[in-house]
């Protein structure tokens, strides 16, 4: 990225992270690039891993209430990335030197201001529709009200297990989410399985 400098400090309002100015003064977003095993090989700004078809991770949390429905939500309609697209997991790229749990536990604060250890059920490399990632599926069960950010949902409900099922393949729905759900599903029918 031509003009740009490395800073400490991360994307405004993110909380610590690694970013970089670019030539408009903007922070750009960084992730670690990594490789078909995920293995880091290089810092890389986010754009650029998608440009550039790179691999890199993301952490997602599926949040479910104490009756066991799942939180689907709309993203709002000005969002770079599917606009107005129905997501039934929450989360977003992991900064660089974080865990896909710590990933996850950050991004399920920021998005609905929920403090948890979401638990890890698998690892696996997602097509992408945008661009390639690796992606880490985290649960985690939520007991108390949560606090959406607007930046991030339109709209959320709880929703039953069979409805969501239905809901998956509706055409609003984010591919990415439905490509993650088929393999929750499978994972569940077929019992654990090892990650990737």
């Amino acid at each position: 990225m031509t003009g740009a400098v490395d800073l400490p400090g991360g994307r405004p309002d993110d909380g610590p992270g690694v970013g970089r100015l670019r030539h408009d003064g903007a922070m750009a977003e960084m992730v670690e690039r990594v490789d078909e095993d995920d293995q880091v090989v290089g810092l890389v700004s986010r754009s650029e891993a998608i440009r550039r078809r790179w691999l890199h991770r993301v952490a997602t949390v599926v949040c479910r209430d104490t009756r066991g429905r799942v939180l689907v939500h709309r993203r709002p309609d000005d969002r770079a990335r599917f606009p107005g697209g129905l997501n039934w997991m929450l989360g977003g790229a992991a900064e660089p030197g974080e865990t896909y749990e710590e990933a996850a536990a950050r991004e399920l604060a920021e998005e609905l201001g929920v403090r948890a250890r979401p638990a890890l059920v698998l690892t696996f490399r997602c097509a992408g529709v945008i661009s390639p990632y690796w992606l880490g599926l985290h649960e985690a069960v939520v007991t108390g009200p949560v606090t959406p950010d607007p930046r991030e949902i339109a709209w959320y409900d709880w929703l039953t297990e069979p409805r969501l099922a239905e809901l998956v393949r509706d055409e609003r729905f984010v591919p990415d989410a439905r490509e993650a759900y088929d393999r929750w599903t499978d994972l569940r029918r077929s019992g654990p399985a090892p990650a990737g």
